[in-house]
């Protein structure tokens, strides 16, 4: 479970970034984070993440406060960013062992599961060559099984789907409902509404750094007074007309 209570960020002296954001995200959910360009997705991401400091409030990620118990706090969760950026000089079974002892994980259980979930992202063939020769594709697959690897409770995904080929992302969105129903929580953010329409238990929207709504599909749709698609209902909704 993670808890934003009271959350605000401000890059600019003055001018809030993250306006008093409020949510819980439960766990046995798929949560998805939409909103425009520019509106704080990512910089939510990066502070439950601890990536940046909070100036006001507080994260907890299964009781573990990010700003006073990070190390904590950060054994709860497994984090894919927006972007693949990873040390480019290793080849991938290196990354991917390195990742596993940072996160203790048992060296058999830990090769069971890089072939498993290598050869389900189609990478197995790949992994004694450098990453640096990898397509964007192949390092945000490398990515995704470094966090699937050591199994973490809490997924925190940040665009997750960009770049997959769509039998990637079909397995990826199948792994995310999968966790979702072990009692876990899945967290991601996406540009893609009819992905969070098809996968998601709730939602959150954030527009200008605020919580605009929080809740099922459904309710969104009855907040709107839309009935169609999600992508109708969050262009109402995020509209300055």
């Amino acid at each position: 479970m993670i808890e934003i209570k009271n959350v605000s960020q401000s890059y600019v002296k003055g001018k809030k970034i993250i306006d008093n954001m409020n949510f819980t995200i439960e766990n046995n959910t798929v949560f998805g984070v939409i909103g425009p360009n520019g509106a704080g997705k990512t910089t939510t991401i990066n502070m439950i993440t601890g990536i940046l400091n909070i100036d006001e409030g507080d994260i907890l990620i299964d009781g573990k406060s990010i700003t006073k118990e990070p190390i904590e706090a950060k054994k709860q969760f497994g984090f894919v960013p927006d972007t693949p950026e990873m040390f480019e000089k290793l080849t991938g079974l290196e990354y991917l062992n390195f990742i596993g002892d940072v996160y203790k994980v048992d060296p058999k259980i830990r090769l069971e599961k890089i072939e498993e979930l290598a050869k389900e992202f189609g990478i197995y063939g790949d992994l004694k060559d450098r990453i640096q020769t990898y397509s964007h594709g192949m390092k945000q697959k490398l990515l995704i099984i470094s966090v699937l690897m050591h199994n973490p409770k809490n997924w925190i995904l940040d665009e997750p789907l960009t770049g997959l080929d769509p039998k990637a992302s079909f397995l990826l969105k199948k792994l995310m409902k999968e966790h979702a129903k072990k009692g876990n929580t899945v967290f991601f953010s996406t540009h893609v509404l009819d992905v969070a329409e098809k996968i998601c238990d709730k939602i959150a929207v954030i527009d200008e750094g605020k919580v605009t709504f929080v809740g099922t599909i459904k309710e969104l749709k009855e907040k709107s007074k839309t009935n169609t698609t999600l992508e109708e209902s969050f262009l109402k909704i995020t509209s300055k007309e």
